[in-house]
């Protein structure tokens, strides 16, 4: 039993661990400042080891955070990441007991996927027609479904005559979705504006370089807020993309497959909001 290890040596232990895992870099990261925040708190209370942390402990962490104004959600992922992180410490022998074991997540509501409307995406869409390079972000996820990290990974060489390609990364798979009308044209008309650089990238900045995905999510809401659309995210594309298909009658199978989900459940789940909106159907291809 090593019980002499520290809180910030562990850290970077079970950071180490997750790459190993192969875990995706958003979810190091995530587990990385959760952990981090953690290990701040209990240093305050006079602890470098994981040894002393006892659940009374990681209750009282618990509680500060619900006392700073987290909300419920964000609460229970950072418990995810406690019990990961000491799951980990004990299988490695750094620690006898695990004192994540008894803690409990805040209950909270999982509300359902959020499906713009089509007087929402039409309003998107012309909020951002005068911003080739947005505008043509916004098409591809909106008429293909694909991440926004995906998005940012495009290459001029993944773009083909009738469809895209998806390069695997991480912990997804290569896959190949069809270019629509609506994709293809907006594609054009960012390719007729493009910089003219050595880059690679498909989406550039007006110095040549890459497009990164935070600039592209900040992109994309200041294009939601100027359309007037509340409470909306850049994943609703990729739920409106999902929802519109299925609720068309494309096959589960087939949407699970161009979606790029590993597990059919993930998009079943779409098919009980079909009945609730009674919009139905509607054709992205609009312009």
């Amino acid at each position: 039993m090593n019980n002499i290890v520290s809180l910030r040596d562990a850290l970077e232990k079970f950071i180490d661990f997750l790459k190993k895992q192969k875990r995706a870099s958003a979810t190091i990261l995530a587990y990385k400042a959760d952990i981090a925040q953690l290990t701040k708190f209990l240093e305050k209370k006079g602890l470098t080891s994981p040894g002393g942390v006892t659940s009374a402990l990681l209750d009282e962490f618990k509680a500060d955070l619900e006392t700073n104004g987290y909300l419920a959600k964000s609460v229970s992922r950072k418990i995810n990441s406690i019990k990961t992180f000491f799951k980990f410490l004990k299988t490695e022998n750094f620690i006898q007991d695990d004192p994540a074991v008894a803690v409990t997540h805040p209950k909270y509501e999982i509300k359902p996927p959020r499906i713009l409307s089509r007087l929402e995406y039409r309003a998107l869409r012309d909020a951002c027609r005068g911003d080739a390079r947005i505008s043509a972000v916004v098409e591809i996820m909106l008429q293909t479904g694909i991440r926004i990290a995906e998005a940012a990974n495009l290459s001029m060489d993944d773009i083909k005559e009738n469809d895209i390609h998806i390069k695997a990364y991480e912990s997804h798979g290569e896959r190949d979705i069809p270019l629509n009308k609506a994709a293809k044209e907006s594609l054009s008309r960012y390719f007729a504006k493009r910089p003219k650089v050595k880059e690679k990238s498909l989406f550039v900045t007006k110095t040549g370089r890459s497009f990164l995905v935070r600039n592209i999510r900040s992109s994309i809401e200041k294009y939601f807020e100027l359309a007037g659309i509340k409470d909306a995210t850049v994943n609703d594309l990729r739920h409106t993309w999902i929802f519109h298909h299925l609720a068309s009658g494309t096959p589960l199978v087939v949407i699970s497959k161009l979606a790029g989900h590993k597990r059919l459940s993930t998009t079943e789940k779409y098919l009980k909001l079909i009945d609730e909106k009674k919009e139905g159907s509607v054709k992205l291809e609009e312009l």
